[in-house]
C-alpha cells in the first residue's frame, strides 16, 4: 500500500513539474519549480532525508559527483541540492518522451554510453558547458546495479572539472538502494542521507589529470559510504 501511494504522489508531482516547466519563462524559474516538485514526494510519503554539508558547496561553479544506487538518486539531488546544477544523465533517458521533455526544460545534459561517436560528441558538449560556467552534477558510475557497492568511475566529470578549472565536490547518497532497489517495482519506506564532502581542488598538483582526480573522488566517497568496493581494491 505504501508503494502504491508513493507512486501516486510521485506521478502527481511529475505532472505538476511538466506542466509548469512548459509555461514558466527562464531556466532558473523552471529549475526552482522542479526542485520543489522533486523535494515534495519525500515529504508527503514520510521518507525522512538528512542533508549534511550543504555549506561545503562552493558559491561559484563546481562539479558534483555522487554514487549511484537507485532511480531515486537523481530526484533526491534535484530536490535537496541548490537548483543551479545541470544534471548529466545517461542517453537512454533522453529517449523517454515525457521524461526527456522535463529534463531538457531544466537544462539536463544527455550522454551516450554505447555509441562511440555519440560519446565523443557529448563529451565535447560537456566540456563546452563546464568552460562556459555551468555547474554540473554527475553520477560517474554511469548507471547502477542491484549489487551493493561502488563501481568504476568514468572520466567525463573529472575532465570537465579540469577543463573548466573548477573544484570537484564528492557527494554520498545513503539509503536509496534500500528504498527502491534496482529490481523492485514499488518503493519501501525508509530514511535517506546526503553527505556533501569537502571539495577537491583540482589545481592541486596531485590531481593533474582526470584519472587521478577520479581516483581521489572515488576514494573519498568510498570512505564515507557503507558499501563495499566493487573493484576489489583495483584502481580505475
Amino acid at each position: 500500500m505504501f508503494g502504491i501511494y508513493a507512486w501516486i504522489v510521485f506521478a502527481i508531482c511529475v505532472l505538476a513539474a511538466i506542466v509548469f516547466t512548459l509555461v514558466l519563462p527562464g531556466l532558473d524559474r523552471r529549475r526552482r519549480w522542479v526542485t520543489v516538485c522533486a523535494w515534495l514526494p519525500f515529504r508527503l510519503t514520510g521518507i525522512t532525508t538528512r542533508v549534511r554539508g550543504l555549506e561545503k558547496i562552493p558559491a561559484g561553479e563546481c562539479v558534483v559527483v555522487a554514487n549511484h544506487a537507485s532511480y531515486l538518486d537523481g530526484v533526491l539531488l534535484q530536490g535537496y541540492l541548490p537548483p543551479r546544477f545541470s544534471y548529466v544523465i545517461k542517453g537512454e533517458m533522453g529517449r523517454i518522451p515525457v521524461v526527456s521533455l522535463l529534463l531538457r526544460r531544466i537544462g539536463s545534459k544527455f550522454v551516450e554510453r554505447f555509441d562511440a561517436s555519440g560519446s565523443v560528441r557529448d563529451a565535447r558538449q560537456l566540456l563546452k558547458a563546464a568552460t562556459a560556467g555551468e555547474s554540473l552534477a554527475f553520477f560517474p558510475e554511469g548507471t547502477f546495479v542491484a549489487e551493493q557497492g561502488l563501481g568504476r568511475f568514468r572520466a567525463g566529470a573529472f575532465a570537465a572539472a579540469i577543463k573548466a578549472g573548477v573544484p570537484v565536490v564528492p557527494v554520498v547518497i545513503s539509503g536509496s538502494r534500500r528504498i527502491l532497489p534496482a529490481n523492485a517495482l514499488f518503493p519501501r519506506h525508509g530514511h535517506l542521507r546526503i553527505d556533501i564532502l569537502n571539495p577537491i581542488d583540482r589545481s592541486d598538483p596531485a590531481y593533474g589529470d582526470s584519472r587521478a582526480l577520479a581516483v581521489a573522488a572515488r576514494q573519498k566517497i568510498l570512505a564515507a559510504l557503507d558499501e563495499p568496493d566493487l573493484l576489489n581494491g583495483t584502481h580505475d
